[in-house]
């Protein structure tokens, strides 16, 4: 699974992830150190998607944990099952022995979840551990042994080692600070917001029958609608390609009110968002914005 730097960096052009010089020698530096990538940054702008081109760049399995509140031990790296267990013991109750007491703990009993999978699987896999600030500090500190030396413990069975190191890539929203255990086992990396001209070549390429013009203006759009500050959930890239999709659809060749006002609910997810857009003189003001910045950053 090597790769060179102008191998990868060609590669998330192949699978339309549009990156920078930056971005792409960050993960570079994580794949060439053995080290996992932990990526931070606002909901939507990217993160995940760089474990699936990883996935596709390298053809291998991506194995996904997503985190929650109140995830443990028993739902990320296995559990027993033990119906099958019961069961066991209740068909040999009359001779049960040393010996198949020891067998209730065979791997046909064990139930993998993501992480024991990751480790035991043929090939390298991609493990993409989601939204891990979701996830409290004791969890965190049970996966310091995978993040460091690649293993995990099973107290009937002993310690694991991964057959092949698992590309590793955390991803987190900044719901909460991280720990620094977790941090200094990382090779960190920070996505913000696409610039205009970014987010123009994403659509572009990601959006058939989308006209250049059209791609910058939306672009434009959110770009300013993002800015403001008291919004929610500020629309992502995932909103920017249903815009545009929308608005090919409807045959539209430039932003105008009546564009825009038909397809607001792809752009806005909560009430108060809206309320506030269209305080701060909704679409009117957002066409201005556009027709003054035609090739510019538009004003916040």
């Amino acid at each position: 699974m090597e790769i060179s730097l102008q191998g990868l960096k060609e590669a998330f052009q192949d699978n339309c992830y549009i990156a920078e010089d930056e971005v792409i020698m960050t993960v570079y530096w994580a794949l060439k150190l053995g080290k996992p990538l932990l990526i931070e940054g606002e909901p939507g702008v990217g993160k995940t998607e760089v474990a699936k081109v990883l996935s596709s760049v390298f053809a291998t399995e991506l194995i996904r944990l997503q985190c929650y509140e109140g995830l443990d031990e028993s739902r990320a790296l296995y559990e027993w099952n033990y119906q099958r267990q019961l069961l066991k013991i209740q068909l040999q109750k009359d001779c049960l022995t040393d010996s198949s007491e020891k067998d209730l703990f065979d791997r046909e009993y064990l139930l993998e979840r993501p992480l024991l999978k990751a480790i035991t699987v043929s090939r390298r896999p991609v493990l993409l551990i989601d939204e891990i600030d979701k996830t409290d500090e004791q969890f965190e500190a049970f996966l310091f042994e995978l993040l460091s030396e690649y293993q995990v413990t099973i107290p009937e069975w002993g310690t694991i080692k991964a057959k092949h190191v698992p590309i590793v890539v955390l991803t987190s929203n900044h719901d909460r600070d991280l720990s620094d255990g977790l941090r200094r086992r990382c090779v960190y990396l920070y996505l913000e917001y696409p610039s205009i001209q970014k987010e123009t070549l994403i659509l572009a390429k990601k959006v058939p029958g989308l006209g250049p013009k059209l791609a910058h203006e939306i672009a434009t759009a959110l770009q300013f609608i993002r800015r403001f500050p008291e919004l929610e959930k500020k629309p992502a890239i995932a909103e920017s390609l249903d815009w545009a999709r929308a608005l090919v659809m409807m045959g539209t060749d430039a932003l105008d009110e009546t564009a825009v006002n038909n397809t607001l609910g792809l752009i806005f997810k909560h009430g108060a968002d809206l309320r506030h857009f269209k305080d701060k003189g909704g679409t009117e003001e957002l066409c201005m914005q556009i027709r003054e910045c035609p090739q510019g950053e538009a004003r916040g």
